[in-house]
């Protein structure tokens, strides 16, 4: 057995080993589908993708610094499918001008592409097949080009802009299958109205989505939710199905209750059933879930809910290891492109982290690739834990001093 520790010299560097993840034929047809070449000849939508790719991975803070490092990778360029680095001010305008929703169509292609080879087994335990996990975060912005939360700061009476990205991830993927980019001000129950799931799933999501009218067409097509009920909740108590002092220190169910709230539909009062679960972990902290699954076993909801911790994982992962504190573009065109290119650079990084089958966090990866991304090596190589040294290093090195 080979227990060489080097990694190998290739002659391609990394980043166009991650470009070829992107299938030339699915970004041909995105380009066709949104005509995302119409107004552009000297700044091609694949040079505008390769820029926007290695400023985030690359963590430049501005296009500037992005298009001077390519136009520092002169020899390597062609590697990227690129004949030149483009000028600060081609890629401005591209940024700002080009369509976001045709980088929108190609994520949701690499999703299309991937989303099996990306499934894992960590929803075994659960009945329910497909899970689906709802949330969103806020991303600040130094101007008020979208409209911010919160109330007016006290010094300079100006509120910030803000926007906020609403998604829906496939727990055993853990990739957004389906994402709007909104204003911080939009309030999340606006996303629940255009979610699209087949009949027979299950979503989670806290409590700022609680919305009893759309619970109740999803009780009616037959889709399934787990969240957390709001302090302030007003409902009746129909049946009492488990009640217990339970055991301190340990996790589990001590009330389970069948319950009856009201909502409005066009001005008609109506009523729906939901089952209501205290649980207690084993830090003797209280939750109190609701569904609108009556049969669901009440430890199985608990369990359901602790699998949206996936999506935060997801965000963090986002925000720490990407370029999310400092926008290319003053437009909202410009920084909704940015954010659908940063969706696309996680999930090629997500990909080579699956191929590689490597054990180390996807915040080293991120780094290994950003440090390495212009070099001459295996990217599978790079990201397996065994690999410590390379093989045939330069025979000549430039010296700083004279000697």
């Amino acid at each position: 057995m080979d227990k060489s520790t080097e990694i190998k010299f290739v002659g391609q560097p990394i980043f166009s080993q991650i470009l070829k993840l992107i299938d030339k034929g699915d970004f041909n047809k995105a380009v066709k589908e949104k005509n995302a070449n119409y107004y552009y000849k000297a700044f091609r939508s694949w040079t505008h993708l390769v820029t926007m790719l290695f400023g985030i991975i690359s963590r430049c803070d501005s296009m500037g610094e992005t298009c001077e490092g390519l136009r520092a990778m002169s020899g390597k360029l062609n590697h990227l499918g690129l004949e030149k680095a483009p000028a600060k001010s081609t890629a401005g305008d591209g940024l700002r001008n080009r369509d976001s929703s045709f980088f929108e169509v190609l994520y949701y292609g690499l999703v299309k592409r991937y989303q099996s080879f990306l499934s894992d087994s960590r929803t075994l335990g659960l009945t329910v097949k497909e899970l689906f996990i709802v949330d969103s975060t806020t991303i600040a912005l130094f101007s008020d080009i979208l409209k911010g939360v919160g109330r007016n700061p006290k010094n300079d009476g100006r509120k910030k802009g803000g926007l906020k990205v609403h998604m829906l991830i496939d727990a055993v993927q853990s990739v957004g299958k389906f994402i709007r980019i909104t204003a911080a001000k939009v309030n999340d129950i606006n996303f629940l109205k255009d979610i699209q799931v087949p009949a027979h799933s299950m979503l989670v999501f806290d409590k700022a989505y609680t919305h009893y009218k759309q619970f109740a067409w999803w009780t009616q097509e037959n889709i399934y939710f787990v969240t957390r009920e709001k302090s302030n909740a007003v409902y009746k108590v129909l049946k009492t199905l488990v009640d217990t002092a339970g055991i301190r220190n340990k996790a589990m169910v001590y009330r389970e209750e069948l319950m009856e709230v009201i909502y409005k539909d066009n001005k008609a009062v109506k009523t729906l059933q939901l089952k209501r679960v205290c649980y207690r972990d084993e830090k003797n902290r209280h939750y109190v879930f609701i569904s609108n699954n009556l049969t669901l076993d009440a430890n199985e909801i608990a369990l359901i809910y602790k699998k949206r911790w996936g999506i935060e994982l997801l965000f963090k992962k986002m925000k720490q290891n990407f370029q999310l504190h400092y926008f290319y573009g003053e437009n909202e065109n410009a920084i909704r492109t940015q954010v659908w290119c940063t969706l696309i650079a996680q999930l090629l990084l997500t990909v080579l982290q699956k191929v590689a089958n490597t054990k180390k966090a996807f915040s080293t990866v991120a780094t290994l690739i950003r440090i390495h991304l212009i070099s001459l090596l295996d990217v599978n190589e790079l990201l397996k834990s065994i690999k410590r040294s390379y093989t045939n290093p330069p025979t000549q090195m430039l010296s700083l001093f004279p000697t």
